[in-house]
């Protein structure tokens, strides 16, 4: 609805300004302009003027229209319309003055787009870092290739359907879901992508947040080279977090490793190594970039996962402390994505002192594998875990 209101201001506002190249050019009487201006116009200049504002009313409708169409540049074009709009409604100031609160309102919805457009570029820019890893061999999972993890993650990586099908070295999925940032505060729908290579590991994770009607966060959670990042800006303009430094690059690796089970191949990575707990429990060590965190899989008598629970930092006012981080997954909720078997719905806890904080529960609604870029492949046999040996569960 706000798409719509605001293209037909647009479209109003430019055909408005269709009525000074009238008047300037005389084609019919025009009650509504006086022809009073800042310095006097001769008729070469009227007539000048005329086409300014021709020209002015052109560049709204355009404008319009790749608003409509959702084109990310219809802000160029509508900057020019205003700035020339401005300097018009200034020189005619005693008949087009109203046209200044029209002329503020386009301008906001120019400064939300210009956010967007940066951040989205920003991304873009992100991305290309992400998929630059070499080309390599495709590499095809057998059984043999599970005797390097205990039986219990066999048991979960045979489930999942992963032998006999490609080694997964790029993930792209979408997201739906809902968040928040205090225990008693309210759920904000999110949508998000992300984006991970598995060679070596990463993800970028773009988010929107419905913090409130007309008002939207935009969410970037970067993992690459060992290093995190978390962004979060408002309206897509003004920065409310930028969490950096070590803390961050051990939850963003902890994140990593915990989403995995929606591209199990990655557990055979040689930078993850396994330690059997029991026969439904498994405890994974991911070491990368000089950061290493350790995280425990849990399973039911099946070999799904149904929760990944590790120590992460949690931020605090007066400095972050490590605290149990859990993450359910719903266990009705597995389907399959290019013949992969992955859970879909999951729930994120802070296990506090004060007591549990979901704060976060999402579902995967499509997945793609081996399609970020054309260069981007899964990663070699060398990278492949080589480590303790066990029988090959049945």
């Amino acid at each position: 609805m706000v798409r719509f209101i605001f293209t037909f201001l647009l479209l109003i506002h430019g055909l408005i300004h269709l009525l000074g190249f009238v008047k300037e050019f005389g084609l019919t009487q025009v009650s509504q302009l006086s022809g009073k201006t800042l310095i006097p116009l001769s008729g070469g200049s009227a007539k000048a003027m005329g086409v300014l504002w021709l020209f002015t009313a052109l560049l709204f409708l355009v404008s319009a229209f790749t608003f409509l169409l959702k084109k990310d540049g219809w802000w160029m074009v509508a900057s020019i319309a205003l700035l020339l709009s401005q300097v018009l409604i200034i020189f005619y100031w005693p008949d087009a003055k109203i046209g200044t609160i029209a002329n503020l309102i386009v301008l906001v919805g120019i400064m939300l787009a210009f956010g967007t457009w940066r951040f989205n570029n920003m991304v873009k820019q992100e991305l290309k870092s992400l998929s630059a890893q070499p080309l390599t061999e495709k590499i095809i999972i057998t059984s043999e290739m599970l005797r390097n993890v205990p039986p219990v993650v066999q048991k979960w990586l045979s489930r999942s359907n992963i032998i006999g099908k490609e080694v997964i070295g790029s993930v792209y999925l979408h997201q739906k879901g809902e968040m928040r940032t205090k225990p008693n505060g309210n759920w904000m729908p999110v949508k998000a992508e992300e984006y991970f290579s598995v060679y070596q590991p990463g993800f970028i994770w773009i988010a929107d947040v419905k913090a409130a009607p007309f008002v939207h966060l935009a969410g970037r959670d970067k993992y690459e080279n060992g290093r995190g990042n978390m962004l979060i800006k408002l309206l897509s303009l003004y920065p409310v977090a930028d969490a950096k430094g070590k803390e961050t690059d051990q939850g963003t690796l902890l994140r990593y490793l915990g989403e995995m089970v929606w591209f199990p191949s990655a557990a055979l990575n040689n930078y993850i190594t396994w330690e059997p707990i029991n026969a439904t429990a498994a405890r994974a060590t991911m070491s990368y970039g000089g950061v290493t965190a350790t995280g425990v899989f849990r399973f039911n008598p099946d070999g799904d996962v149904i929760s990944f629970e590790a120590l992460r930092y949690y931020d605090r006012k007066e400095g972050a402390t490590l605290e149990n981080w859990f993450v359910a997954v719903d266990p009705n909720s597995y389907q399959e994505f290019e013949g992969i078997r992955v859970p879909t719905k999951s729930a994120v806890t802070w296990k506090l002192n004060t007591g549990d904080f979901t704060w976060f529960r999402l579902e995967i609604t499509a997945i793609n594998y081996n399609q970020l870029t054309d260069t981007l492949r899964p990663f070699p046999e060398k990278a492949l875990a080589k480590t303790n040996t066990y029988e090959v569960a049945p």
